[in-house]
Formats: C-alpha cells, sequence, structure tokens
C-alpha cells in the first residue's frame, strides 16, 4: 500500500469514527424505549416519538444543510454536526420531562444530519468507481458498529444505571470522536460543490426521486419491527436486561457482517441484485420472527440474518446512487441518509398501530409487506428506466 492509498484509508477510517458518534446517538434509545416509558408513566409505542421526531427532523434538515453548506470546509461542517450532537445530548440528560427530551432528540438529529452524508460523499469521491463500495462499507461501519456496540450498551447501561445516563455515554463519545477528528482530519477538504438549486434538480427528477424513495419503504419495514424489538423480546419471551441486551448484541453482529457483506456483493455482482436479494430474505424472515413462538437459540440464529441481509442494503443503494449522478452525489447521499430516518419514523408509526391493533404477532407480517412494496418499485424502476443500471 503506497502512501496515497495509506491517507485514503486513514481518511475513510476517521469519517467512519464520526458515523460510529451519529449512530450512537441516533440509535441507542431503540434499547431503552422501555425505560423512557416508565420514567414518564407512557406507553412504548408513545416512547416510539423519540426515534420518530428525530427521523422527521433529519429529513428535513440533512438535505437542506447539506446543500447550503455546500461550499464550505467538509472538515469544519463536520465539526459543526459532531457539536450539535453534543449540546443535544447534554440536554437529554436533564430533560425535566417527554417534551424537552424531544426538543433534544431535534438537535441531535440536525447535527447527525451533516455528518453522515458529507461523510460518505467524501470517501465515495475520494476512490475510483471499482473501489466504490468497498470505501462506502468502511465509512459506513460507523454506523454498524454503534448498531453493534451502541444499542446493545445502551440497553444494559439504561436498565442498570437509567436511561439519562445512557445519553451521558453519547455526549462523552461524541465528545471524544470531535476531539480526535479536530486534531487528525486534515483541513480543506472539498467535494463536488452543490447548492439548493441541486437539491432542486434532484427533487424535480422522478428518476432520482425513485431510486431515493427505494430506502424508505425498505427501512420502514425493517423498523416497523425492530422499533419495539425490546418490548416484543420481553412480552414474547420474558427476558429482561441481560437477555434484551444479548440479542439486540446478536442484531449488531449482524450489522457489521451484513456492511462488509454489502460493499462485498456490491463490487462483485452490482448493487441492483444485492438489494434484490437483501429484500427478499427480508420479506421471508420478519413474519416468522413474529408468527412463531421458537427457542431463544432459534430467534437469536434468525435475527442474526435477518440483520446480516438488513444491513447489507445500505453500501449498495449509495453506491446506486452515486453512480447514478455522480457530480449531484453529496445532495443525493444526503436525501439518502435523510430517507433511512424517514423510514425508520414510518416504521415507528406502522409499528405502533399495528400494536395497538393486533398485537406484537402481527408485525412481522406487516412489516414484511412493506418491504415487499420495496422490492416492487426497485424492479420496476430498473424496467423503466434502463439508466438504472446495477453499479458493477
Amino acid at each position: 500500500m503506497n502512501q496515497f492509498e495509506t491517507s485514503v484509508r486513514r481518511l475513510h477510517l476517521l469519517l467512519a469514527l464520526a458515523n460510529f458518534a451519529v449512530g450512537l446517538g441516533a440509535f441507542v434509545v431503540i434499547g431503552v424505549l422501555s425505560p423512557v416509558a416508565s420514567a414518564f408513566q407512557i406507553t412504548p409505542s408513545d416512547a416510539g416519538w423519540l426515534m420518530t421526531i428525530y427521523a422527521i427532523t433529519y429529513a428535513i434538515s440533512s438535505p437542506l444543510l447539506v446543500a447550503i453548506t455546500g461550499s464550505k470546509d467538509r472538515a469544519h461542517v463536520l465539526f459543526a454536526g459532531l457539536s450539535l450532537l453534543i449540546l443535544g445530548s447534554v440536554l437529554a440528560i436533564f430533560s425535566p420531562d417527554f417534551s424537552v427530551l424531544l426538543v433534544a432528540r431535534v438537535l441531535m438529529a440536525i447535527g447527525s444530519g451533516v455528518v453522515t452524508p458529507v461523510a460518505s460523499a467524501v470517501g465515495a469521491a475520494s476512490v475510483s468507481p471499482e473501489h466504490r463500495g468497498r470505501a462506502l462499507a468502511t465509512v459506513f461501519g460507523g454506523l454498524t458498529m454503534a448498531q453493534a456496540f451502541g444499542i446493545p450498551a445502551g440497553a444494559w447501561i439504561g436498565y442498570a444505571f437509567g436511561w439519562r445516563f445512557t445519553f451521558g455515554v453519547v455526549a462523552i463519545l461524541a465528545s471524544v470522536c470531535l476531539m480526535i477528528l479536530y486534531k487528525s482530519i486534515q483541513r480543506g477538504i472539498v467535494a463536488v460543490p452543490n447548492s439548493l438549486s441541486t437539491l432542486k434538480e434532484v427533487i424535480l427528477s422522478p428518476r432520482l426521486m425513485i431510486a431515493v424513495f427505494f430506502i424508505v419503504l425498505f427501512m420502514g419495514g425493517i423498523f416497523t419491527f425492530y422499533t419495539y424489538l425490546t418490548p416484543f423480546l420481553e412480552i414474547r419471551y420474558g427476558i429482561q436486561k441481560i437477555g434484551v441486551t444479548s440479542i439486540l448484541l446478536i442484531f449488531g453482529f449482524g450489522a457489521i457482517f451484513g456492511n462488509k457483506l454489502g460493499g462485498f456483493l456490491t463490487d462483485r455482482i452490482g448493487a441492483v441484485p444485492t438489494l434484490v436479494i437483501v429484500c427478499t430474505t427480508q420479506v421471508v424472515i420478519l413474519p416468522i420472527l413474529s408468527l412463531i413462538q421458537m427457542p431463544l437459540y432459534a430467534i437469536g440464529i434468525l435475527i442474526f440474518i435477518w440483520s446480516v441481509f438488513g444491513w447489507s442494503s445500505q453500501v449498495a443503494q449509495q453506491a446506486r446512487l452515486t453512480a447514478l449522478d455522480s457530480k449531484r452525489a453529496p445532495v443525493l447521499l444526503a436525501l439518502h441518509s435523510a430517507s433511512i430516518y424517514i423510514g425508520t419514523s414510518l416504521g415507528a408509526l406502522v409499528g405502533g398501530r399495528v400494536i395497538h391493533l393486533g398485537g406484537y404477532q402481527t408485525l412481522g407480517v406487516v412489516a414484511s409487506g412493506i418491504v415487499i412494496i420495496s422490492l416492487l418499485l426497485l424492479v420496476g424502476s430498473q424496467t423503466k428506466n434502463k439508466s438504472l443500471q446495477p453499479v458493477s
């Protein structure tokens, strides 16, 4: 590996570190929905608004902020985003009621909304197209690492020391991340300049927006179930702190493996075939999870497979969008990140309603149906528009 390749690899790892802090702040609440609900005397489905408000804010602010800051030094944008994440986490620690906690989540979402798409855009632009899958897998790997260790750790801390302490951990780790990046990452990093007019062009392009919207439904299906996985496990299997943490850890390790698998498959068979595979797997697994009561070891295995193929989607979709329009890649990746959170918001809302109407056992069936729609959208967009070809 020559000096240039070493420098690029180091850049990717630093960007992954930023994504780790963002992922921890975004998803750690999933592991503490039950403690938060108990603290404020609300239902777990009401506590799900912590994910919903985060997702809505992220979806609105991320594309706008990435477009507005398109000409700014990428390093400075990353620093600003992490600073807002820290501020929101500190506010969450001292929230006197649920409404203030929701405000804290808004601040965290605004900060995170610039970090992930900027990191992905810089990572994708730093390598040739044939190595894009591997580069994005590394950069996006920070989010999957947060998924693997942050959510189960957050669940354990939340049950053992209280949910406020969980947000304290987010604030500390984000601060450490900011200090490392401030000392290590070079200044003057620029990407292809984008603006509000670029955002408008993308939004008015049916071809691009159909491609972006795929991930909304895909993530919506997954998070219809995953948002309420903790109370589902508690009610169905009667497990508490250690059991829930163990299952979430299994899901997290699946996410790490899935991120790598997604990068490998994208570089080998193309982005679209990879997405077809992961959708098909979700359609099969989700109903089984909620309809069939199995031994815990079988649930653990199935959740691992579910996670592997769920998280294989992210690299493939990012590579697909970048290949569609490399000049508008920063805005497309911002919309992709926003779509993830729109999907999680959709999933949280649908899941809460499904629980109210049909109980936890129906979550997987509804989630599978949503993923089927995303698969039909993906296949349909490829059939109707030859420019949406797999990334090779």
